[in-house]
């Protein structure tokens, strides 16, 4: 099988791992650390993005803490190992034994933490470690400020060992190559070498690091390649480094949609995830987010104020100051302003719906009006129909929902109440300020309010008992 980047191999042979068990303490949260959201997306699922961007389809997460909310976050996606103390990365990978030995020839690991991590940056350490036949190899980067990674430690240009900081003298520290976290092993002789790791450090732990020493000392091969882009080493360690991780992640985001023919107005105030689709000609106004497996078509207009969720927005369409999560939009649909499209929201091309208007679970044909301060929930509406403002549909009645039918090419008054279920036949009229509780035959027209009485002379007469 073929990655995106051109990289092809049998995908029984090579498998992926993300260690994901550790607490993260220093985000002083509930949530496992890996599932805090860079770009509006978890970081373990950017991780396992990565990986499947590669090509890997086999992939194995090593979960600890809140491990069932990962589980639950992943699906099954994945399969699962469970390391119940924590007792480093070595400890966890020997956790994933019975997943990978035997079952691929080659395991890439990655952290769950690290959500600048590239499907490219893995592709290119993949292709050279199957290239070279190493044992190991290890993704590096020169950075400026190296303090707190582990240093890449070279004798005569080749790879010698891998120093944590805790463990390193001064001269060690001084190394500008820094390991990433990110690695391609050779199975078997990962997990050979893995029960000869010890946890003589300052950490106390079993560091994944040494198998690469404990390789070379058997005689096999490792590989150090650096990689020029730094950011991929950023690892989440707090909330403010997880702030500064979604700001990259969202600049790359932003300028690869701007490179494919995106106008982005305002890059500052623009959020949006990694894998949102937008269309070319398309323009992002500012203050607008657009996240989850959102899809926005060609020449549309989003935003200003805009957040749009798990949303298909079709050819052409503008959506503005409003909200859209779990909808399907057609081509040429207007929204907003203040509209608010719940989940289920269905509409069909050339709809168009204004300020404060909100839609539920209800499919809405090509060509309906509802222009202002209207509820449409559980309701299938005809082609062609206009909704009048301060129409609702009656649709919960303190225990169920019910739903509303409306046909093609009604016309709806303002101000009128819909009590479900009730069905609009195609083109009849409802009064302004009716209540409906019965079906309309289609071309009928229903009235459901009383007679109006004027009486002449009573304000006058009122007000004259008061001056008394």
């Amino acid at each position: 099988m073929a990655s995106q980047y051109g990289l092809t191999f049998n995908m029984s042979t090579v498998a992926g791992l993300i260690l994901a068990a550790g607490k993260g303490t220093r985000m002083k949260s509930e949530l496992p650390k890996v599932l805090h959201e860079v770009c509006g997306t978890p970081m373990v699922s950017l991780a396992l993005e990565a990986l499947k961007e590669a090509g890997l389809s086999h992939v194995t997460v090593v979960i600890g803490h809140g491990g069932d909310k990962v589980q639950e976050e992943l699906g099954d996606a994945v399969s699962f190992a469970w390391q119940h103390e924590q007792k480093g990365t070595g400890h966890a990978v020997r956790m994933a034994q019975e997943a990978l030995l035997g079952h691929c020839d080659h395991v890439v690991v990655i952290p769950g933490d690290t959500p600048l991590l590239s499907g490219e940056a893995i592709s290119q350490l993949l292709q050279a470690h199957l290239a070279s036949g190493a044992a190991a190899s290890v993704l590096t980067c020169e950075v400026a400020e190296p303090k707190g990674y582990g240093r890449i430690v070279r004798e005569g240009g080749a790879f010698a060992r891998i120093v944590e900081e805790k463990d390193a003298s001064p001269e060690v520290k001084a190394l500008k190559e820094v390991n990433s976290g990110v690695y391609a092993f050779h199975t078997a002789k990962l997990f050979a070498a893995l029960p000869r790791v010890g946890a003589a450090n300052a950490q106390g732990e079993e560091y994944l690091t040494d198998v690469l020493a404990l390789l070379l000392q058997d005689g096999d091969r490792v590989e150090a390649l650096p990689f020029d882009d730094a950011d991929i080493l950023m690892g989440v360690n707090d909330r403010w480094s997880l702030a500064e991780a979604d700001a990259l992640l969202r600049r790359k985001i932003l300028r690869r949609l701007a490179d494919s023919g995106v106008t982005i107005v305002d890059p500052n105030s623009t959020y949006i995830s990694p894998q949102v689709k937008i269309g070319p000609d398309t323009i992002i106004e500012p203050q607008t987010y657009i996240t989850g497996q959102s899809v926005i078509g060609r020449n549309c207009h989003i935003g200003p104020s805009t957040r749009i969720k798990r949303s298909v927005i079709g050819d052409g369409t503008y959506v503005y100051f409003s909200h859209v999560a779990d909808a399907e939009l057609g081509d040429g649909v207007k929204v907003g302003p203040f509209a608010h499209l719940r989940p289920g929201s269905q509409l069909g091309a050339g709809t168009k719906i204004g300020n404060f208007v909100e839609v539920k679970n209800a499919q809405l044909g090509p060509k309906v009006s509802a222009n202002h301060l209207s509820y449409i929930g559980d309701a299938t509406v005809g082609a062609g129909t206009n909704i009048g403002a301060g129409t609702i549909t009656c649709n919960y009645d303190g225990f169920q929902k019910h739903r509303t039918t409306i046909g093609e090419n009604v016309f709806v008054g303002s101000n009128s109440t819909l009590v479900a279920p009730v069905e609009l036949g195609n083109g009849s009229f409802v009064a302004a300020g009716s209540v409906i509780t019965k079906n309309v035959q289609g071309d009928a027209l229903a009235f459901g309010r009383a007679r109006q009485e004027v009486k002449e002379g009573w304000a006058v007469q009122w007000r004259a008992k008061f001056k008394k």
